[in-house]
C-alpha cells in the first residue's frame, strides 16, 4: 500500500482517500483529451447539433469497463500486465499490447504537434515551425519528469490534473458565452438516438452526405487508445497501489477519467452546435479544425476574440500538450518491456523522447494527414481488440487471479462489458477498412 494512503488512517472515507491520492485516472483523461477528441467533438456538434452528446459518455463507459478489469488484475496480483499476458495467455497478446502502445504513441504525435503548433501560431502570431519548437521545449522536460519518482511523480500527476480542469474551465466559458439555444435538445442529446445523415454541399460545391452511424461507431471506438491501455497499469504500479487500493482505483477511473472526459467533450460539442448547427456560421461538411473553429468563434457578432480565440485556443492547446506528454510516457514504458531496458536507463529515456519526432508534424502535417490516419487506425485497430481479448482471458484464469477471480455472476457481467468494448473497437476498424481504405489505396495508385 502506498504511503499517502497509509497516512489517511484506517477509518478515512473512500472519497477522502481518493482526494489524497488522485492521479492515474486524470492521466488517462489528459491522454484521451487530445486532438482526436477536439476534432470529433467539433465535427459532431456542427453536423448533428446536440444529438450525439450521448456518444462520449457511452464510449468512455466502455473504456472504463476495460480499465476497471485491468486495474483489478494489476492491483490484485501486483504483476506486470505485459508479463501476465505473455505467461498466462500467449506472447502474441503481450506483443500486441506493447507494440500497439508504442506505435500509436509515436505516430499520433505528428497530429498533436500540428495541433499545438497551429494554436500557438494563431495565438502568438509566429511561424508554425517555431510554434512547434515552443511546444517541444515544453513537452520534453515535462515528459521526463515522471521517471524521477517520489514528489516529482506527484507533481506530474497534479500538473496533468490541473491541465484537465483548465481545459474544462476554458470550454465552460466558451459555452457560457455561446449559450445553449435549445436547452431541451441539449438534455435530450444524452439519450441514445441515431440522427439522420447530414446532407449538404461540401467545400468543393458538390452535394455530399455524412453518415451519422459512421460518426457514432468512430466515437465509440476511439475513447480508449492502445497507448492509454498500455500505460495505465504501469501508472498504478508506479504509484505503489496494491490490493487494498482497488476501490480507490475504481473511483479514480470514474471521477478522474469518465467525468472530466465527458464534461470536456460535451462542452465542445455544445459550443460547436451553438455556433454552427443552431447559429449562422457556415458548415460545409468538411472537417472543422480547432484553429478554423477558433477563428470563426472569434469573429465579431459571435463569441469575440477573448473567448473565441484566447480562451478556446488555450483550452485546445492544453489538450494537445497534455496528450503529447502522456504519449511520451507510454512510449518509454513500451521500450522497457519490448527491448528489456531498465527503467530510467538511457534506453528508457530515449524511447520516452522518441515521439518527439512528431514535431515535424508542425511543418508537414498537411502533407502527412492524407497518409498517416488510415494505416495507423488499422494497425492500432487490430492491436487494441487483441489486447482487450487478452485481458478478458486473464480475468477468467484461476491460475492468474486465484481467489481474486470474479464469481460466476460478476464474471459474466464483466465479460459482457469487455465483449461490448471489443465489438465497438472492431466496428471502428471495419468502418475504416470499408469506408477509408479504398480512398487511401486510390491515393497510392493501388487497385
Amino acid at each position: 500500500m502506498s504511503t499517502d494512503l497509509k497516512s489517511s488512517g484506517s477509518n478515512g472515507s473512500l472519497f477522502r482517500r481518493y482526494l489524497r491520492t488522485l492521479g492515474p485516472g486524470y492521466m488517462q483523461s489528459a491522454m484521451t483529451l487530445g486532438g482526436g477528441s477536439a476534432f470529433a467533438a467539433l465535427f459532431a456538434g456542427a453536423a448533428f447539433g446536440y444529438q450525439l452528446l450521448w456518444v462520449a459518455p457511452t464510449s468512455m463507459l466502455l473504456g472504463i469497463i476495460v480499465m476497471a478489469v485491468v486495474s483489478w488484475q494489476t492491483l490484485s496480483t501486483g504483476k506486470d500486465p505485459y508479463d501476465a499476458l505473455k505467461e498466462h495467455v500467449h506472447p502474441a497478446f503481450a506483443w500486441a499490447f506493447a507494440w500497439g502502445g508504442l506505435i500509436s504513441s509515436i505516430i499520433w504525435q505528428f497530429a498533436q504537434y500540428a495541433l499545438a503548433a497551429a494554436m500557438l501560431s494563431l495565438l502568438l502570431g509566429i511561424e508554425p515551425w517555431l510554434a512547434g519548437l515552443v511546444a517541444l521545449a515544453w513537452c520534453i522536460p515535462i515528459g521526463l519528469l515522471y521517471g524521477r519518482g517520489g514528489r516529482v511523480v506527484r507533481f506530474y500527476e497534479l500538473l496533468l490534473t490541473g491541465m484537465v480542469w483548465f481545459i474544462i474551465l476554458c470550454m465552460l466559458v466558451v459555452v457560457i458565452r455561446s449559450g445553449l439555444p435549445k436547452p431541451g435538445a441539449f438534455i435530450a442529446g444524452f439519450s441514445t438516438t441515431v440522427p439522420d445523415d447530414w446532407n449538404g454541399v461540401n467545400a468543393l460545391g458538390k452535394q455530399t452526405s455524412i453518415s451519422s452511424t459512421v460518426v457514432i461507431v468512430s466515437g465509440l471506438a476511439a475513447a480508449v487508445g492502445a497507448n492509454m491501455l498500455f500505460v495505465y497499469p504501469y501508472t498504478l504500479l508506479r504509484k505503489g497501489w496494491g490490493r487494498g487500493d482497488r476501490d480507490v482505483a475504481l473511483l479514480d477511473l470514474l471521477l478522474g477519467m469518465f467525468l472530466p472526459f465527458t464534461i470536456a467533450v460535451s462542452l465542445m460539442v455544445a459550443a460547436s452546435a451553438s455556433v454552427f448547427y443552431y447559429g449562422d456560421a457556415p458548415f460545409v461538411g468538411s472537417k472543422i479544425t480547432p484553429r478554423a473553429a477558433a477563428e470563426i468563434f472569434a469573429e465579431p457578432g459571435r463569441l469575440g476574440e477573448t473567448v473565441g480565440l484566447w480562451i478556446f485556443g488555450l483550452g485546445i492547446l492544453a489538450m494537445a500538450l497534455s496528450s503529447i506528454t502522456m504519449q511520451m510516457l507510454a512510449s518509454g514504458f513500451a521500450g522497457v518491456k519490448l527491448f528489456g531496458f531498465k527503467e530510467q536507463s538511457t534506453g528508457h529515456k530515449l524511447f520516452t523522447l522518441l515521439p518527439a519526432v512528431g514535431v515535424l508534424g508542425a511543418i508537414w502535417w498537411s502533407e502527412l494527414a492524407a497518409w498517416v490516419p488510415v494505416p495507423t487506425n488499422i494497425i492500432c485497430g487490430v492491436f487494441l481488440p487483441v489486447s482487450y481479448l487478452g485481458f478478458l482471458i486473464l480475468n477468467l484464469r484461476k491460475d492468474y487471479l486465484g481467489r481474486d477471480r470474479p464469481g460466476v455472476t460478476s464474471s459474466a457481467m464483466w465479460s459482457i462489458g469487455m465483449m461490448l468494448a471489443i465489438a465497438a473497437i472492431t466496428g471502428g476498424l471495419v468502418s475504416v477498412l470499408v469506408l477509408q481504405l479504398p480512398n487511401f489505396l486510390d491515393q497510392l495508385g493501388v487497385g
